[in-house]
């Protein structure tokens, strides 16, 4: 084997698996994709008078206002989808007695959870 084709044969698998490295998922939106996911599930207990907004004192109504979280602290880490609250409670990772969304209406999905948890690893930015 001459030179070249040893160089190829040691070169090839290299860069064979940094070229087929997975696409960064795509840029989920707060207005698109997280605000559709909070009017479906989560406003009619935390928006204005609401039972979770006067029992937990978090109101969801405005961006501001979910990042700003609950009487007990924030809910949302940007960045850290896996610590934060919403994503604990969404996902049912806590007591089965606070487990969101509560009620007999119907629960998200898992995609509409990985956009969540998306949207919160890629920084909870409002856009």
């Amino acid at each position: 084997m001459n030179r070249v084709a040893r160089i190829l044969v040691v070169l090839t698998p290299i860069v064979a698996a940094f070229g087929c490295s997975e696409a960064p998922p795509p840029q989920v939106t707060y207005s698109a994709d997280v605000r559709p996911f909070i009017d479906n599930y989560c406003m009619s207990c935390h928006g204005e008078g609401g039972e979770g907004s006067k029992v937990s004192g978090f109101r969801m109504d405005t961006y501001e206002s979910l990042m700003r979280g609950t009487k007990y602290g924030a809910v949302v880490k940007p960045g850290d989808s896996f610590s934060s609250a919403l994503v604990m409670l969404v996902e049912g990772r806590v007591d089965p007695s606070i487990a969101m969304p509560h009620g007999d209406g119907p629960s998200p999905t898992q995609a509409e959870i990985e956009a969540l948890k998306t949207w919160i690893d890629q920084g909870a930015k409002n856009n």
